[in-house]
């Protein structure tokens, strides 16, 4: 049997039983970044896009999204989430904005998932309210920096 999900006899995956799991202290810090022209982080940075200060509606999305991970991804456990935060950051010799993610619970599973949609939710924000300015930016380096708590300890690249 797969530690994350088990195949049943129908061949439907099942969500993991976290039951006799011990609460535990979990955190997980995930990171996006996003590449765009000069021009583009320029308007971000100056507060002159049009559409209006894109790193606080882009952080704004990544906390929304993580507190909603379960409902994006089907095995997901809805969590009780004690703490998100996403911070964006304009990095003016790559042309970019990195986005760092973190998330923090007491609980029975880890919070992994969570902080890697709420940088890539963030990433997505930038591109969707920057695409009519910059339909060429890539969003990469989407994944998980470290995390700690549950069995499995800590963990980091």
């Amino acid at each position: 049997m797969s530690k994350l999900t088990h195949i049943n006899d129908k061949g439907d995956a099942q969500m993991v039983d976290v039951s006799d799991k011990a609460v535990t202290t979990r955190i997980a810090v995930a990171k996006s970044v996003v590449l765009m022209q000069p021009s583009t982080l320029e308007l971000i940075t100056s507060g002159q896009h049009k559409k209006g200060d894109v790193l606080a509606v882009a952080r704004i999305a990544g906390i929304q999204a993580a507190k909603k991970c379960a409902d994006l991804i089907p095995l997901c456990h809805p969590l009780m989430l004690t703490k998100v935060s996403v911070e964006l950051t304009a990095n003016t010799q790559d042309s970019s904005i990195e986005i760092i993610a973190t998330t923090k619970l007491d609980g029975k599973t880890g919070v992994e998932m969570e902080a890697l949609t709420a940088a890539s939710v963030a990433a997505l924000t930038v591109y969707d309210m920057c695409k009519a300015v910059d339909r060429g930016m890539i969003i990469n380096q989407t994944q998980l920096l470290e995390k700690s708590g549950g069995k499995s300890g800590d963990w980091s690249v």
